[in-house]
């Protein structure tokens, strides 16, 4: 019987001991979420390379409160259904934060699901709506569309007063808002738009709304939509012998855009936060990307800046469960390659920022 009982004392032991060496070395579970398929895949990687880069970092110096992280990935596709599948997915994954996604259309009702689960969401999605319905765990890293078709409408009204300016959206959350700003920041600067149209997106034939385009005499467009479709048109406009200038937002920084627009990307202007690249305090992380081969461009920095955001929230707050996770994020400062963050009562950035770009050849620059 001794033996038994010293037997089921050892065996007892190895478990806990080996109960405790689980727990030690257990992982948080952190994800991205975003079109890592489909037309808006290239967007998707970026936010890949950012926060893969960002977790190998930030393990190999020890990880968040002692433990290491591991990244789940979900694809929506931009599609809203698929993105609720993708969040409740992750819910079952346990994450305990999540970047994303990447759509407004997506980003809206997938945040839903996370908050009726409490994880604590960072994301890149400029409309309005993300953070106008009070949830708590949204906290925005980039500007509104407000704040971006403002300053596009005000730029296309001071540079290009006196031509015919068509505002075209894309139906999505995104392409709406966005244009509905871009013509509101016109009509605050005198210019009223001379077509107002929309298209859906994903179609390859957009020769009914070139020749609506031609017929108006329009010289400039001010589009709220994806890098895909603009392309498509710019291409069927050329072929139409028109020759147009576009004014679009932060989703025109994709490079995919050169070879999509095959030689028109240049007429290309767009709206987008001041170049991460540029920052003092992202130039080693910066070299190290490129070291590696990978350009960071567009969202790869942002993805990267959103897990600095939990690994130092997570370490302010000693803890990673919701309510201190959250309560940290909405009181912290946090430095990141993208520069300080913090947050207002809604959960947007306090001092957010966009200014105006045009691509030259195979790369975009700001516009003085």
């Amino acid at each position: 019987m001794k033996s038994n009982m010293k037997q089921l004392i050892a065996m007892t032991g190895l478990g806990l001991g080996a109960l405790f060496t689980a727990q030690a070395h257990a992982d948080y579970s952190v994800a991205i979420a975003g079109p890592m398929t489909g037309a808006y895949a290239s967007a998707g990687e970026q936010i890949k390379r950012g926060a893969e880069m960002a977790v190998t970092d930030i393990n190999a110096k020890g990880g968040v409160l002692g433990q290491k992280l591991k990244l789940e990935i979900g694809d929506d596709a931009c599609d809203p259904k698929q993105a609720v599948s993708v969040a409740n997915a992750m819910v079952n994954k346990k994450i305990v934060f999540m970047h994303g996604h990447w759509c407004s259309s997506s980003t809206i009702p997938a945040s839903d699901i996370y908050n009726e689960a409490q994880i604590p969401m960072a994301t890149v999605s400029t409309n309005p709506q993300v953070t106008e319905r009070g949830l708590k765990n949204i906290f925005r890293i980039m500007g509104r569309d407000d704040q971006q078709g403002s300053i596009a409408g005000g730029y296309v009204a001071k540079h290009f007063a006196g031509k015919k300016v068509a505002v075209i959206d894309d139906k999505s959350a995104y392409g709406k808002g966005l244009a509905d700003e871009m013509a509101k920041g016109m009509s605050a600067k005198g210019l009223k738009p001379a077509l107002r149209e929309s298209i859906t997106a994903g179609e390859k034939d957009y020769s009914g709304l070139v020749s609506k385009l031609k017929a108006a005499g329009v010289q400039v467009l001010a589009f709220g939509g994806y890098h895909t479709e603009i392309a498509l048109i710019l291409r069927q406009a050329k072929q139409a012998g028109m020759k147009l200038t576009v004014m679009g937002g932060d989703t025109m920084s994709n490079n995919e855009l050169v070879t999509a627009a095959g030689g028109n990307a240049d007429s290309v202007m767009f709206t987008f936060a001041p170049d991460a690249r540029n920052i003092p305090a992202a130039a080693d992380v910066v070299k190290h990307f490129r070291n590696a081969k990978v350009e960071p461009d567009g969202y790869t920095l942002y993805a990267y800046a959103a897990m600095q955001l939990f690994a130092q929230a997570a370490t302010q707050a000693k803890s990673v469960k919701y309510g201190d996770l959250q309560k940290a994020l909405a009181g912290g400062t946090f430095n990141t390659v993208v520069g300080k963050m913090s947050f207002d009562a809604k959960g947007d950035l306090k001092a957010p920022g966009f200014v105006v770009y045009q691509w030259k050849g195979n790369k975009y620059e700001m516009v003085k």
